[in-house]
């Protein structure tokens, strides 16, 4: 998938209003989800990504445990939105991301992370987080 059809189908499933809108809730997923998962695995998924936006999972070394809640509080800082736009634009991040990128890599990403994080991956963005 090429950049402008990535950010385009972010752009138009949350429903934001603008590509600008769109890129702010791809980084700040991507950063935040490279903070949370080893650096080698974040460097594999940023590999099948098209450069400028797998550049948002390289911009971080230290890996760190923490929730599903604190990911989602992250994204929103990052996103300067409230949490409930935060998690759905993540949820649509995290649907476009695997519809772009090989099943086995989103099976590495998930496996680096607890349980609690499956709805993030596996809702869609028309689905629930419960």
């Amino acid at each position: 998938m090429q950049f402008d059809e990535f950010v385009g189908r972010v752009h138009n499933r949350a429903e934001l209003a603008s590509t600008g809108e769109a890129l702010r809730a791809i980084r700040a997923t991507l950063q935040t989800l490279s903070e949370r998962v080893y650096f080698d695995e974040a460097q594999d998924l940023a590999a099948q990504l098209p450069r400028e936006i797998g550049e948002y999972l390289t911009m971080v070394d230290d890996v760190e445990s923490f929730s599903l809640g604190e990911f989602l509080d992250r994204v929103a800082e990052r996103e300067t939105v409230d949490l409930p736009d935060a998690t759905y634009h993540a949820r649509v991040v995290i649907e476009v991301l695997g519809e772009t990128v090989t099943p086995g890599k989103m099976d590495d990403i998930r496996a680096q992370l607890p349980d609690e994080y499956k709805p993030l991956f596996e809702a869609g963005s028309t689905g629930s987080m419960t």
